[in-house]
């Protein structure tokens, strides 16, 4: 697998088990592979093989905020 510079924020954000730290991690995670796509229209758009990964990436990212959005009423057992 090939690694980004991005690909530390987003493991990161992929990895965090605690609520309190997700929201953070998320939006280092997008904000990281949302400047690389504008360094990209910047500078004539990058790899195809990069801006593929970084449109999985982002839809892993929404994904993940989807499923940690429950977290806290698993918790307590509600929803």
């Amino acid at each position: 697998m090939t690694s980004y510079k991005w690909t530390e924020v987003y493991k990161a954000a992929l990895l965090e088990t605690d609520w309190t730290r997700m929201q953070e991690r998320l939006k280092a995670a997008e904000t990281a592979l949302r400047g690389r796509k504008q360094e990209f229209a910047l500078n004539g758009g990058g790899s195809a093989d990069e801006n593929q990964a970084i449109d999985d990436a982002l839809r892993s990212l929404i994904t993940l905020r989807n499923e940690a959005a429950t977290w806290p009423s698993q918790k307590t057992g509600t929803r």
